[in-house]
């Protein structure tokens, strides 16, 4: 018996089957073992979820949502409470960290992107640090989708910025209301437009004259903003200059800013036009460091002064510059206040220290 098997062992190693199921035999010995699929600390720990809940990889939402409320219901802390060992001789504490489990083993298989990556670290243990970034960037990420957030904050900002605004325009329309020189206007006005003409009123519909007042008021403002064209910080809103606007119409601007850009280079760089009125004002606000909001609130006056002293060109707006710088000089000189500072510098100081005996 025994020189028959040997006989088939000979037979087997000799043929060529037999060297193949040798060298299969030898590389299943020297391979690497591959890494444990399960690891501490990601998902259910060292338990497989579906071993946990008792379903198995093919279990559907249902199945699995079932199988969860059952053991949930088992071993649930409130029902372990006050108790030394539950039905199955659980305590307490083991009822609780058995709860955690199966919750945490339901967290994952019932979301379909989360399953999907479990089911994947089982099936490639071998990819250790992809598990580890999977599981953390679906834990860390945010529950609200960040567009949805983004959106809501610059809607909030915009209606914030938009009524801001018209508070700042009202307050310096009423400001304008108390100054003698254009309430006179808007009153002569309102009387030329008969808006002002007081008749007697009688009977029932006579009002007061607190009321009378307040319509006279309401009709100077309404003449101050129609006939005044308020400009800088405290001008009148308008909807396409609050932040959502900005945001949608910023692809515009930019397109009409390289559209004007490359227009400058072609008429003054390359043809060498001479500047017309406007590109003369735009060269001496940029020596100038001023937003178009701000130049604008300028007197016309001033603006004329620029252009018959051509500051755009540098060497006469550098001229001009030190002689403002000069002009502040000597009026900071004759200040009385700034007189009383120098003085306080010079005596007593922020560095000196002073006694004063009453």
């Amino acid at each position: 018996m025994r020189g028959a098997r040997a006989d088939m062992a000979a037979a087997l190693c000799g043929g060529a089957r037999g060297r193949l199921l040798w060298w299969l035999l030898a590389a299943a010995a020297l391979a690497p073992r591959p890494a444990r699929a399960l690891i501490e600390g990601l998902y259910c720990g060292r338990q497989v979820c579906y071993d946990v809940l008792g379903v198995s990889r093919a279990a559907g939402k249902a199945e699995i949502a079932r199988a969860y409320r059952q053991l949930a219901r088992q071993y649930h802390p409130d029902r372990h409470r006050g108790e030394p060992a539950g039905p199955g001789g659980e305590t307490l504490q083991t009822a609780h960290e058995k709860f955690l489990l199966i919750a945490t083993a339901y967290e994952t298989l019932k979301d379909e992107e989360t399953r999907k990556d479990y089911d994947y670290m089982l099936d490639h243990p071998e990819e250790y640090y992809s598990h580890y970034y999977h599981y953390y960037s679906r834990r860390l990420a945010p529950k609200v989708d960040v567009r949805i957030v983004i959106l809501v904050t610059v809607c909030a900002i915009s209606v914030f910025q938009f009524f801001s605004w018209w508070s700042s325009y009202n307050e310096a329309i009423n400001y304008l209301a108390t100054v003698p020189k254009y309430r006179i206007q808007a009153s002569e006005i309102a009387k030329q437009q008969g808006l002002l003409n007081r008749t007697k009123e009688k009977g029932k519909n006579r009002r007061s004259k607190e009321e009378i007042r307040e319509e006279e008021e309401e009709i100077i403002k309404d003449i101050i903003k129609n006939k005044i064209d308020i400009k800088g910080g405290y001008q009148k809103p308008k909807i396409y200059d609050i932040l959502l606007f900005q945001i949608l119409l910023a692809p515009f601007y930019l397109c009409k800013y390289i559209a004007w850009y490359c227009w400058w280079i072609y008429c003054f760089n390359i043809k060498g036009q001479e500047y017309g009125e406007e590109e003369k004002l735009y060269i001496i606000r940029r020596y100038m460091k001023m937003s178009q909001s701000q130049f604008d609130t300028l007197e016309d006056n001033q603006r004329k002064t620029f252009l018959e002293r051509q500051l755009w060109i540098r060497e006469n707006y550098e001229v001009y510059k030190q002689e403002q710088e000069e002009e502040l000089k000597k009026k900071m000189a004759m200040d009385p206040r700034w007189k009383r500072y120098r003085r306080w510098m010079r005596n007593e100081g922020p560095g000196r220290l002073t006694f004063i005996d009453d």
